[in-house]
């Protein structure tokens, strides 16, 4: 019996990056190739003098000899070896000219993993039709609801890069739920035993940034009254998850580089470096591709972080997973199982969500609280949701939508009493911000309804 040459192929790949190479070979890996790698185009030449590879894969901007000079080095000896650039935008040119040398192609960062293995599969076997790949459903993550192809997509991307050590860069409107799949890529990757770390870069300070990541020494300024470790060296062996990376500001985007680099950083006030094994995960709701343009986001760190991106829809793209999501967080608010009135479920599947997720999961509590875990009507939703829709529910027309303001009114000055003109403890009953509720006030004001804004004297 002959073997598949597909599965005995042996495939170099070349890359200073450890995080790309570990996605490149995992995915190869997965699909039946055997792999062995090289950290520079100095390395790989030394490995192609003394064994036979059948595909060179290499990334083209590497420190040292790039990838279009090992390329060429590679041409001299090796006059029909397959090989296939990695390149970033602004590489782009030299990758074209170098597949008029004989490269059979070059791929964009971040890497397209379907289009990887297209091209590998036709320089291996020239004249073969592009293979369509056959994705079956991976495993759903515990907890997680979705019946939409293009969730279920996200999750099987998650699944392939989890296993490897290379940084993921999630993407995606305020509220979608990045933060979720970076829980998802932690517990599949060998790293899971390991600590999880996250951090907000929009939450804190910009002052107090630096601190929270790297640490401080004890007196390096003003406050500091004893050591702090940085959030990096507490996510050593795990994974840190860097939200909203598009506001870290340009002194700690350089910081930040160095260490993704080569693993090392300083606190502040120290005089030594220290070391950490972190894999970095991040997010941005942000285009940073518009932000580099701007100035205002290093081109090299992005090309860093976006070894991998995975994009993650809007809620109004994956209308099918309103109800099954609603669903499950009015079961997590309700002391009793609770059911949707036709009018409500139409109103949610027809809403544009443009706070996506977490947008629905506070309408739901809100629900949950007024509905007292019973069914769900009209008036237990958010007046903006229903208005919104009152063209696509049927029965719901403009009176409707104002006898709703009506009971959204009645419901805030309940609470505002029951509470004793609290507003923190009232905006957390009613499921709201603290700003939301001020401004829902000074609206009513304005409309001239009484409302007294201070606690009674006692």
């Amino acid at each position: 019996m002959t073997s598949d040459p597909l599965r005995s192929a042996r495939i170099l790949v070349v890359d200073d990056d450890h995080g790309q190479r570990s996605l490149l070979e995992t995915f190869l890996r997965a699909k039946g190739y055997r792999t062995q790698s090289a950290a520079s185009g100095e390395a790989a030449l030394q490995l192609l003098a003394e064994e036979p590879f059948a595909m060179m894969i290499s990334d083209v901007r590497m420190p040292g000899m790039s990838g279009i000079e090992t390329f060429r080095r590679v041409r001299e000896k090796h006059h029909t070896l397959p090989v296939l650039l990695v390149t970033a935008f602004a590489d782009i040119r030299s990758a074209v000219a170098a597949m008029r040398d004989g490269a059979v192609n070059y791929l964009a960062k971040p890497i397209d993993l379907d289009e990887l293995i297209t091209s590998v599969r036709l320089a291996l076997e020239p004249g073969s039709e592009p293979v369509t790949e056959e994705r079956g459903d991976s495993p759903m993550p515990s907890g997680v609801v979705t019946q939409s192809p293009l969730m279920r997509a996200v999750f099987r991307d998650a699944a392939v890069v989890a296993p490897s050590e290379t940084r993921v860069l999630i993407t995606g409107e305020s509220g979608v739920g990045k933060e979720v799949v970076a829980d998802v890529i932690h517990a599949w990757s060998r790293r899971a035993a390991g600590p999880l770390v996250k951090v907000n870069c929009a939450a804190i300070p910009e002052n107090l940034l630096e601190s929270e990541l790297f640490g401080h020494e004890k007196g390096s300024f003003t406050g500091a009254v004893q050591q702090r470790i940085g959030r990096f060296e507490e996510a050593n062996g795990g994974t840190i998850f860097l939200d909203e990376i598009g506001e870290l500001p340009l002194p700690l985007q350089a910081k930040l580089l160095r260490i993704i680099n080569d693993g090392t950083f300083r606190r502040i006030g120290s005089g030594r470096d220290f070391h950490t094994d972190a894999r970095v995960l991040a997010a941005t709701n942000r285009d940073l591709e518009a932000q580099i343009a701007a100035g205002r986001f290093r081109e090299d760190l992005f090309y860093r972080l976006n070894v991998m991106e995975i994009h993650i829809p809007p809620l109004r793209e994956r209308p099918e997973d309103i109800l099954p999501l609603a669903t499950q967080f009015i079961g997590q608010f309700s002391r009793q199982k609770s059911r949707f009135s036709a009018t409500v479920a139409a109103g949610l599947a027809s809403y544009r969500w443009p706070g996506n997720v977490r947008e629905l999961r506070n309408a739901m509590e809100r629900a949950a609280l007024l509905s007292r875990g019973e069914i769900v009507l009209p008036e237990h939703l958010p007046a903006r949701i229903l208005a919104a829709t009152a063209g696509a529910v049927p029965g719901l027309g403009q009176g409707e939508a104002q006898r709703l303001e009506q009971i959204e009114r009645e419901a805030i000055l309940k609470a505002l009493r029951k509470n004793n003109y609290n507003r923190t403890e009232t905006a957390k009953e009613l499921a709201i911000s603290r700003r939301a509720l001020t401004y829902k006030l000074q609206r009513l004001r304005a409309e001239g309804v009484p409302i007294d804004l201070t606690p009674p004297a006692a």
